[in-house]
């Protein structure tokens, strides 16, 4: 379903989404009877590497897998500073902030029941972390919350209405923009030169339009910024857009042909994109052109360990998948890792 990073402060800090110890583990809620029914029905789709992708090669100084906690239901991550990165929960909403080095980590900001996470983007120059809030049909209720990086505090909470299922997130130095995956929308909320954050009442809905059809089924979700302009993924449909973040005019990417399947979380490194394709077990990489108008598939990345991932993010040198392990019901038993990936193909 999934989102903006801070990596190693001797890399170039990825653009967009994307600008272990059991103590603390969540405590999951039981999950709904709409999320049951999405589960059940998605354990019909084909889930095997597809043929021609790369297996990951992992680095001897980083564990190839990080545990997250039991039960978790983990679907957004993201880097923070230096080697940290934060992990949301679908079924309470928990964040779980790790250290990719060592493996560990504990709950930043607890779980509430009837609260969830799906993408999240990282403020680096503020130090806080935003969260897409997910909504109906699954879970969650449609909001979208600001929490400090360092104490887990939420600072804000903001749920505009006319908004269904709110998935990822990506911050700029101006905004702050959330995909609707029932609509064709983005929620929008302003960022104050000071760093103080607006009232509840100053989010607002941007209709997205141009070449963008709205489908049945999942549609805008991942999401980046860069150059000023944001590149968002229509999952149903399998394609990528490039969104002017001022009226909401969308141009397809053109990809020379190549088809994404169905595109869940983006990362950007760069002008080299990282698709996550959830239900192809793997991730494609895409050299985007000048003004991000058209890109070159390099090829995919894929692992054994692989789970039906949903999003990356690229922290010391490397690409960090969390698996949602869509198809498997969520159990307070039910193992979910992280895995580590190569930058290239």
């Amino acid at each position: 379903m999934t989102s903006t990073q801070t990596t190693n402060r001797d890399e170039p800090r990825p653009r967009g989404r994307r600008v272990r110890s059991r103590r603390g583990a969540f405590t999951p809620a039981l999950a709904t009877r709409h999320l049951a029914a999405l589960v059940g029905l998605l354990a019909l789709l084909a889930v095997s590497p597809a043929a021609g992708a790369s297996q990951a090669g992992p680095s001897a100084n980083f564990p190839a897998r990080i545990d997250l906690p039991d039960g978790s239901f983990p679907e957004g991550i993201e880097s923070g500073p230096g080697t940290s990165f934060f992990v949301g929960s679908l079924l309470d909403g928990a964040i779980w902030r790790g250290d990719l080095r060592t493996g560990s980590g504990t709950v930043l900001a607890a779980g509430v029941p009837g609260r969830a996470s799906a993408g999240i983007a990282y403020e680096a120059h503020r130090n806080r972390i935003w969260v897409a809030g997910v909504g109906p049909p699954l879970i969650g209720n449609s909001d979208v919350r600001v929490y400090d990086a360092s104490s887990g505090a939420l600072l804000a909470t903001y749920q505009p209405a006319g908004v269904g299922l709110l998935n990822d997130v990506a911050v700029t130095r101006d905004a702050v923009f959330v995909t609707d995956s029932t609509s064709p929308q983005l929620v929008v909320i302003p960022l104050a030169q000071d760093g103080s954050l607006p009232p509840s009442a100053a989010a607002t809905i941007l209709p997205v339009g141009g070449e963008f059809v709205q489908t049945p089924g999942f549609n805008l979700n991942g999401i980046v910024a860069e150059d000023g302009v944001l590149l968002v993924a229509q999952s149903e449909a399998g394609k990528l857009f490039r969104v002017d973040p001022a009226t909401g005019v969308a141009d397809e990417i053109d990809l020379g042909g190549a088809t994404l399947g169905y595109p869940d979380g983006l990362e950007l490194l760069g002008h080299t994109l990282y698709v996550v394709r959830p239900f192809d077990n793997q991730v494609t990489v895409v050299k985007l052109g000048v003004g991000l108008a058209t890109g070159v598939v390099l090829g995919d990345l894929t692992d054994p360990s692989f789970d039906i991932p949903s999003t990356a993010t690229v922290a010391a040198g490397r690409l960090w998948a969390v698996n949602l392990r869509f198809t498997t019901p969520p159990e307070p038993t039910t193992p979910y890792w992280i895995t580590q990936l190569p930058l290239r193909p």
